[in-house]
């Protein structure tokens, strides 16, 4: 089984699919020195470093990755924060200035035990608890997306997978979903290149638009 690589729209945030002349799902190092030897994954690879994830990342797990795009767009929105609560807009914030166990706790949302590849992903979808346990109100949905507006003169639909947060009950179950509250509405991403098979586990490259952690503070100017 090849790699399913997701055609964008071209623009710096898709970068990733630059290696999409690889023909072959399998790569030949852990997940980590994976990622670690691709430019696309240096900020995520400090993250891992920070949170001390190493030996989690290189386990028998799936790993959804964000790309640097995502990330710093997260270390933007972090670094406002600091700023309002500094009253200056003008120092040193990154990575390592966030708490290494808030990275822990919320990168093991990317993470899940065992192989999930795509023989293992349907259109209906499954709930799966990720490496940081159970959270109260809170699951992961790994499912297809189908979509048949794309790629019509090659197929007749391609199958996206995509990581969703489930806060309560699954919108696509509830009957109208206008009446479900914005901070009750689950978070979604597809992912832009899926079935990476490392030596330990596997990878899903989410789509460069996704910021880490679902995010959504203030980037301020």
């Amino acid at each position: 089984m090849s790699i399913v690589l997701l055609a964008m729209s071209a623009c710096k945030k898709d970068d990733y699919k630059r290696d999409g002349g690889q023909s072959s799902p399998f790569v030949d190092m852990t997940t980590y020195d994976y990622l670690k030897s691709n430019r696309n994954f240096d900020s995520l690879v400090k993250v891992i470093d920070k949170a001390g994830l190493k030996d989690a990342v290189n386990g028998d797990a799936t790993f959804f990755a964000t790309t640097n795009y995502g990330i710093a767009d997260y270390v933007k929105a972090k670094k406002y924060q600091k700023s309002l609560q500094l009253g200056k807009e003008n120092f040193d914030f990154g990575i390592k200035d966030i708490p290494a166990q808030e990275l822990s706790d919320s990168l093991k949302t990317y993470l899940f035990a065992g192989k999930i590849n795509r023989d293992q992903i349907s259109l209906a979808g499954k709930l799966y608890n990720s490496l940081l346990g159970a959270i109260p109100n809170v699951q992961y949905l790994i499912k297809f997306r189908r979509s048949t507006l794309e790629y019509t003169q090659y197929l007749n639909y391609i199958d996206y997978v995509t990581y969703t947060k489930v806060i309560g009950t699954r919108d696509d179950t509830e009957p109208d979903l206008n009446a479900i509250p914005d901070n009750q509405k689950d978070k979604a991403v597809d992912v832009q290149t899926s079935g990476i098979i490392t030596k330990t586990g596997i990878v899903h490259v989410l789509n460069g638009n996704h910021r880490l952690f679902f995010n959504g503070q203030s980037l301020g100017n």
